[in-house]
C-alpha cells in the first residue's frame, strides 16, 4: 500500500530522530491568481518538545525551479543550470539537515528556525553527489 502524502516521514541521523514533511504551496496575487511556488522541508527533532522544527523553505525565482508537477516531478528543486535535489527522497533531506547544521543550525534549539534552502542546496547536492559515487564502486 503507497504511503499517505501527508503522514510525515521518519528519518535517524547521528543517533537523533526526526519526524519530516514536504509541502507545496504558491503565493496568491491580489487578482486571486497563484504566482510564486514554494517547497518547505520540515524537520522536527523526536520525541516531541526536545527542540524546535527546522524548516527549509525553497521559493521559486530567476533561474530557479520549484516545480509543482508535470512534467518535472513533485519534491524536485534547483538551479537550471546547476544543482539540483529531489525533496521527496530521504538521502536528499539527510543532506540538506547536515548542510543546515554545517551552517550552524542545532537540532537541541528550542525555537522554530527558517532557512532558505537555495543557500545550502549546492551543498547537500554536492554531498549527495558524493555518496553515489562513480558507477561501479
Amino acid at each position: 500500500m503507497p504511503r499517505h502524502p501527508r503522514k510525515p516521514r521518519r528519518l535517524v541521523a547521528d543517533g537523533r530522530v526526526y519526524l519530516w514533511t514536504l509541502r507545496h504551496s504558491h503565493s496568491v496575487l491580489d487578482s486571486g491568481r497563484s504566482a510564486s511556488c514554494r517547497e518547505v522541508l520540515t524537520l522536527c527533532p523526536q520525541p516531541a518538545g526536545i527542540g524546535g522544527p527546522l524548516r527549509i523553505v525553497f521559493v521559486e525565482g530567476p533561474g530557479r525551479y520549484v516545480p509543482g508537477g508535470f512534467p518535472m516531478g513533485s519534491g524536485d528543486v534547483g538551479y537550471v543550470r546547476g544543482a539540483s535535489l529531489n525533496l521527496h527522497e530521504p538521502g536528499a533531506v539527510r543532506a540538506l539537515l547536515d548542510a543546515a547544521a554545517a551552517h550552524g543550525w542545532l537540532p537541541g534549539q528550542r525555537q522554530a528556525l527558517e532557512i532558505d534552502g537555495w543557500l545550502v542546496l549546492e551543498t547537500a547536492a554536492a554531498a549527495r553527489a558524493g555518496d553515489a559515487g562513480p558507477a561501479g564502486q
